[in-house]
């Protein structure tokens, strides 16, 4: 592998701030002429939140919260632990963000999903950096539209179910209540929507019952605490997987304790770390790959001193992306 200090690689903060240093696709025409494995794309969308705002400005803070020099195309970022330079092994194309107008969630839902819809029809692993909750609903549809309804299991790491039937005066599309949408339009099958890391004061009694009358199972951090991370995620993975064939990996920063998050909308105490965290999302995509993420509620506003949440973020994507090299890499040399 070429050494990272030559002389083609420039600091990270010169340069437009795509992913990774990754080449940019203004458009669907584009991207697809660039055959890419992966495309990055941002949903700057918060007018779905109940507590904290500023989720908008997550997908920009997630690109550029690395110190990483860029490479040129001679040099590649490399990942310690699976031994892989992610970068020489897949395409990772930055797709930009959708056109999300800020007066309106419904038609920046549409937005999303039709940003998926292109990096797909193109070829790519979708990976959209968040924006709040919301967009899960409008993302995983997409996938599930490309794959088939009830066909992509889902693994879902954060504080909170997301499965209201409504928030504040029977608002149906706020980040409280992505999760029960999609499994209402059968998008995703509620036996294969697992949860993990669910603390704290919700979901309460009525929401529990409808969760558990669509057959979602779901880990708490207790249970994480009894049985151990790792024991817990093996079961959960299975359980994403019974059936379908296809994964889905929906993260909200608030899984991980504030000590490692505190730039979200709703920080919930008590929660897992950022080496729990990074570690499984590398074991799940290593072990079983994935057909599309979402990495969200990250409001850079909150994320004082430094940029700890933002850069937890950006390294969930690292990791994922990291994995599907690896895996790459291993065919390879079969």
């Amino acid at each position: 592998m070429p050494d990272l200090h030559d002389e083609q690689l420039h600091p990270s903060y010169i340069g437009v701030p795509t992913y990774l240093g990754s080449p940019f696709a203004i458009d669907s025409k584009e991207l697809k002429s660039m055959n890419p494995d992966i495309a990055i794309l941002g949903a700057p969308v918060d007018m779905g939140v109940g507590n904290r705002p500023g989720a908008r400005f997550g997908p920009r803070a997630i690109r550029q919260a690395d110190y990483w020099p860029k490479p040129g195309k001679a040099a590649n970022l490399y990942h310690l632990n699976l031994e892989v330079a992610p970068l020489a092994e897949l395409n990772v194309v930055d797709f930009g963000d959708a056109n999300c107008p800020p007066m309106s969630l419904e038609k920046s839902h549409e937005a999303v999903e039709s940003k998926v819809t292109q990096a797909l029809d193109a070829g790519a692993i979708p990976i959209v950096l968040g924006g709040d909750h919301s967009i899960t609903w409008p993302s995983a549809t997409a996938v599930a539209k490309k794959y088939g309804y009830g066909k992509v299991g889902m693994v879902h790491f954060d504080a909170h179910a997301d499965t209201r039937d409504s928030s504040y005066g029977d608002v149906l599309i706020g980040h409280g209540s992505p999760m029960r949408r999609l499994i209402e339009s059968g998008a995703i099958p509620g036996k294969n929507f697992i949860q993990i890391g669910l603390r704290g004061p919700w979901p309460g009694p009525a929401d529990l019952k409808w969760m558990k009358e669509q057959g979602m199972r779901w880990h708490l951090m207790a249970e994480i605490e009894e049985k151990g991370f790792d024991s817990v995620l093996e079961i959960a993975v299975k359980e994403a997987l019974d059936g379908p064939d296809k994964l889905y990996i929906s993260v909200d920063v608030d899984v991980m304790d504030p000590a490692y998050a505190p730039a979200t909308g709703t920080p919930e105490p008590g929660g897992i770390s950022s080496l729990e965290l990074l570690r499984a999302i590398r074991k799940i995509v290593l072990s079983k790959g994935m057909v599309g993420m979402d990495v969200v509620e990250v409001s850079p506003v909150y994320d004082q001193p430094g940029d700890i949440t933002a850069q937890a973020a950006h390294r969930c994507v690292y990791e994922a992306i990291s994995a599907l090299a690896k895996i790459k890499s291993m065919k390879n040399e079969v």
